[in-house]
């Protein structure tokens, strides 16, 4: 039986700019996707080969991540699935590629509905489990704004139906047909379920939103946020933070974070250069997760900082900074990157 793996590399996406909201009526999802859905999946006779579940696992894996936000819980119901898949009868399944998906769904959607009630009385703000991708993870993991920080964040506001409905359709492409039997609802009703979540994450995005920065400017952003925290320059910290800055951490009850979002340059700045004081950490290094440069800081050989963020015009909009060590103990050590 496969072995758990810590990342999954997902052929099923792209690493350019997603589907822009009106295509399909879609706001996220991936060219990759689309083509694939093209292809109609091998028929499969009888038991599942290795060879064959090889080839769809990082689906599983990317409907699992997308639908729970979760590394650790995303490789539990892949495991569980590979179980389902290796003892049913597959003689009649045409597409083995939706079928898996529909399976890690479903497990999915059992998980995030017991995992809401752990999430609302969780202490302080909750942030996605980061996914190490690019060329330094484990396994290279191509991605679409899908798995993006920010895309996490706003679909934690979804009903564990709405999240499920926008995942599989919209991502993966699957029908409105194949998404009621997971969720025990009828097409009709799953369609209006996609539309108001589409609705919430477009509304997520206002109307005078700027253009969110490209990759080189972001890490540009992150090279001079590193050189001026690691300097106590508040007052560089402060050309680098959008005035209306706001700042998230989530410690999760078990590190010491702020409960409460921080908003305004002046404030994010000192708090951050007074926990650079205190801690004095070892090493800031630029590292991708879900897509995207990020800072990880280090403090006596562990991961005791995650900092991802949204720049605009140059600056920074969203500051998140992760620090629950449950949340971080999958990452790499500094040796290693």
């Amino acid at each position: 039986m496969p072995g758990r793996r810590a990342h999954f590399p997902d052929q099923f996406a792209r690493t350019g700019s997603g589907r822009r909201h009106g295509e399909r009526g879609g706001v996220v999802g991936s060219v990759a996707d689309r083509r694939s859905r093209e292809r109609p999946g091998a028929r499969v006779t009888g038991s599942l080969a290795e060879a064959d579940w090889e080839a769809h696992r990082a689906a599983v894996f990317g409907a699992a991540y997308r639908i729970l936000g979760t590394v650790a819980e995303a490789e539990d119901v892949t495991q569980e699935v590979w179980l389902s898949a290796s003892a049913a009868d597959l003689s009649g399944v045409r597409d083995l590629r939706a079928w898996l998906v529909t399976v890690a769904a479903r497990t999915s959607y059992n998980v995030l509905k017991s995992a809401r009630v752990r999430r609302e009385s969780y202490v302080g703000p909750w942030l996605p489990e980061p996914l190490l991708t690019g060329p330094d993870a484990a396994a290279e993991v191509l991605i679409d704004e899908s798995v993006g920080t920010a895309m996490l964040v706003v679909m934690e506001r979804l009903s564990p139906a709405e999240r499920v409905a926008l995942v599989l359709h919209d991502v993966f492409g699957l029908p409105f047909a194949r998404i009621a039997e997971v969720l025990n609802s009828t097409p009709v009703a799953v369609r209006k379920l996609a539309s108001r979540a589409r609705a919430r994450v477009a509304s997520s995005r206002t109307a005078g939103e700027r253009p969110r920065a490209s990759r080189a400017e972001t890490e540009r952003v992150l090279r001079a946020f590193k050189a001026a925290a690691g300097a106590g320059d508040i007052a560089g910290l402060v050309a680098l933070l959008d005035s209306e800055a706001v700042y998230v951490a989530d410690g999760g009850g078990k590190a010491t974070a702020a409960r409460r979002p921080l908003r305004g340059a002046e404030r994010i700045a000192l708090l951050l250069v007074r926990q650079v004081e205190l801690r004095r950490p070892e090493a800031v290094r630029i590292i991708e997760v879900n897509g995207a440069p990020a800072l990880a800081t280090y403090d006596g050989g562990e991961l005791v900082w995650l900092d991802t963020v949204e720049v605009a015009g140059g600056r920074i909009t969203v500051f998140r900074r992760l620090v629950n060590p449950d949340k971080l103990a999958h990452l790499a050590h500094p040796g290693h990157i």
